[in-house]
């Protein structure tokens, strides 16, 4: 397996519109979600219906968000758009890794193994929690990725991101 990058920021909200919180570790679960996160599922409610409080809570994929740092900075260089650590609503901050390439596929991060969803394209709920005009579309095609845990695990700012 070749390390294809990092992880330095992970971020969790309690609840739906609730700021995130920026964590040092959290335990992935797998089917459910990052515990304490809005996203998390129940233990009993892992099947197709499941009450959780985040805005994307039935789109499957939501167990996991990803953003990389890279595309952070483009937006402050490209649109002088800078945005605080975790206000972007994704779990993990990235480092070194191309997340649109990993739409699909697998990916290891620490001992968690993930599969990527789908692009997690710039909604207009982040542009008005912001309240920042230009967010959404600055953001396309560069707003990560939503995964599946399929074996969780503990993730760990500073944890290897691995293509599988």
């Amino acid at each position: 397996m070749e390390s294809i990058g990092r992880i330095r920021r992970i971020h969790v909200a309690p609840e739906q519109g609730a700021t995130t919180e920026p964590v040092e570790t959290v335990r992935a679960l797998a089917g459910r979600g990052l515990e304490g996160d809005r996203y998390c599922l129940p233990e009993a409610e892992t099947g197709d219906e499941h009450e959780t409080a985040g805005t994307f809570a039935d789109r499957d994929g939501s167990d996991l968000t990803l953003i990389e740092a890279e595309a952070l900075a483009a937006l402050e260089r490209d649109y002088g758009i800078e945005l605080e650590p975790g206000v972007h609503r994704r779990n993990l901050t990235t480092e070194g890794v191309a997340l649109n390439h990993l739409d699909g596929g697998r990916f290891r991060i620490g001992d968690v193994v993930c599969e990527g969803v789908e692009l997690c394209e710039p909604c207009s709920y982040l542009e008005r929690h912001l309240a920042e005009d230009g967010v959404r579309e600055a953001l396309v095609h560069r707003g990560g990725l939503r995964a599946r845990i399929l074996e969780g695990g503990v993730l760990t700012v500073g944890n290897r991101l691995e293509a599988l």
